[in-house]
């Protein structure tokens, strides 16, 4: 038996941002990060809106990027201080996975960081609070999935927390919050939903319901990036739409080594952090290389291709098309190729790297990837990307 979740209403268009005033409650906690929405006017508009609804607003700020385990826990103390019936939370990924991990911490204080980064072992939320996301960028698709990413800087390891219980019950996905979204940030969120989708394929928990929703996000980045990325807002609507479709796809039928890697990587160099969806933007063409030697994944690929019209009539050709469309895609959107390229010293990588590549395995997303690896392989395909050579294993 397989299982298919999505939030109850997700509302979509320019100015959605106002069914939060149908929200029903008697408090709500807004939780939010470093300013921008405030800066640009909208963290008023969801007060006023709430407010209008009846309900009495607190405040939670500065969710950092990457958001860290002592955040969550501030965050849960002031929801317990607090004890809201709604949960909102608005912004990039960072806020909205914070606020998932710190609904679990409100409704129940004994539990455990330890308890939660055990797969799908959340306890029954929904006790105190319910939850309502809104996304002011175009990537992580966390307002409609059942995940959410939390750094531990400590052990310098990114945690992906997995349960249906912190699906959101409301998603606002409101493309004008995402106007004004610097070009590098359209790239790397606009490059981390289409891994989603692609991955999503391609997983082993892929199915009849998850299938055209990847299918339909991958076509609409391959459509709508670029012109995302230049500063066309009918486009950068259409990603807002596409991101969250992928996100619809991979919550249900999960994710690959793409993500697990990058998860593993993120914050593991001293030579400079390594943003999510830039990392999934290099890893992606080195990994179905790796993951096109299954058949089964060498086909899914393949049609992906073929869906998108790319050139090619054997398996093989197609699956190469995709690989360069994504690194056409990385060259227009300025992202480096490989991890030399980025910057990362090649000593400190050659330390670390058996590490992150046995952590990488361990990672949640591994699971569900068309072909299995273990850390010996994993290290082989991170010394690939690292210097950009072939991936013939």
């Amino acid at each position: 038996m397989s299982r298919f979740t999505l939030p109850r209403d997700i509302y979509h268009g320019k100015g959605c941002l106002a069914e939060l005033k149908n929200l029903k409650g008697k408090k709500a906690i807004l939780v939010v990060g470093g300013g921008s929405m405030k800066r640009q006017g909208f963290l008023d508009k969801a007060v006023e809106y709430l407010k209008e609804g009846g309900m009495e607003v607190s405040l939670f700020e500065g969710v950092e990027p990457d958001p860290s385990v002592e955040t969550v826990m501030k965050g849960a103390q002031a929801m317990r201080d607090f004890e809201p019936d709604w949960i909102v939370a608005m912004g990039g990924g960072s806020p909205i996975d914070a606020a998932k991990a710190m609904w679990a911490f409100y409704e129940y204080p004994d539990t455990t960081f330890e308890d939660l980064c055990i797969p799908f072992n959340f306890p029954e939320l929904r006790q105190k609070a319910k939850f309502a996301a809104i996304p002011s960028t175009s990537g992580t698709a966390t307002e409609v999935t059942a995940f959410s990413v939390i750094t531990d800087y400590a052990a310098g390891i990114k945690y992906p927390l997995a349960d249906f219980n912190i699906t959101p019950d409301v998603a606002i996905v409101d493309p004008e919050l995402v106007e004004a979204l610097p070009p590098k940030q359209v790239a790397y969120t606009g490059m981390d939903a289409l891994t989603h989708a692609i991955e999503a394929y391609v997983s082993t928990l892929h199915c009849a319901f998850t299938d055209p929703l990847a299918l339909q996000a991958i076509e609409m980045v391959f459509d709508y990036l670029p012109a995302s990325y230049n500063g066309n807002m009918t486009a950068r609507e259409e990603m807002h739409y596409a991101q969250c479709l992928a996100g619809m796809a991979f919550s249900n039928a999960l994710l690959g080594i793409v993500h697990s890697m990058a998860h593993k990587t993120g914050a593991a160099f001293s030579t400079g952090h390594i943003t999510h969806g830039c990392a999934n933007a290099m890893y992606l063409p080195f990994v179905i290389k790796y993951n096109a030697k299954e058949p089964a994944a060498a086909s899914r690929y393949a049609e992906i291709a073929r869906r998108m019209g790319l050139s090619g009539t054997s398996e093989q050709a197609l699956i190469n098309s995709l690989c360069e469309k994504i690194d056409d895609f990385n060259v227009k959107l300025n992202i480096p190729k490989t991890l030399k390229d980025f910057g990362i010293d090649e000593t400190e990588f050659k330390e670390k790297i058996a590490k992150i590549s046995e952590l990488a395995v361990g990672d949640a997303c591994t699971g569900s990837n068309p072909r299995t690896i273990d850390p010996a392989a994993m290290e082989k395909l991170f010394t690939c990307i690292y210097y950009g050579t072939e991936v013939d294993f």
